[in-house]
């Protein structure tokens, strides 16, 4: 099955989303670790799993909410693809008025096209949710290192 021009806008910048709330997570990582290098703090281990655990929390809370940004994104991308589909098939109705072979035709491709933005998206928001989940469990894992 081809994706069409729309879907696979919605599909790609899905992706990109996905991997920008990873990469964003990863950075986060490796910038608030260069401000934890004090030795003095490192002496003490109760000190480092609440540095641990401030830490992991915020890296989850921001995976959080960039993850629900990065839906809202694809929920109106979705409905923007829909709403030009229907557009579409309307301007198709108007200009036949006789129930064409062209008009049926724009019908059913704007259905295909809802049906498959509606899948995309779905796709996209699941792929979403496992990146935002392997951040906290990769979060998680790193506190318990600590305790």
């Amino acid at each position: 099955m081809k994706l069409n021009y729309f879907a696979k806008l919605v599909s790609n910048v899905g992706r990109w989303m996905a991997a920008t709330v990873l990469c964003l997570c990863a950075m986060t990582f490796v910038w608030q670790g260069g401000f934890l290098s004090n030795t003095a703090a490192m002496a003490s281990p109760a000190v480092n799993s609440i540095a641990a655990a401030d830490i992991g929390d915020q890296v989850q809370e921001k995976a959080s909410k960039d993850a629900g940004r990065a839906k809202n994104f694809i929920k109106d991308a979705e409905e923007k693809v829909k709403e030009t589909a229907k557009t579409n098939a309307a301007k198709v109705d108007r200009a036949s008025d006789d129930g064409s072979f062209v008009e049926r035709k724009a019908k059913k491709d704007a259905a295909t096209i809802e049906k498959r933005a509606e899948e995309d998206s779905a796709r996209t928001q699941e792929a979403v949710n496992n990146t935002k989940n392997a951040v906290e469990r990769a979060v998680d894992s790193i506190k318990d290192a600590f305790n």
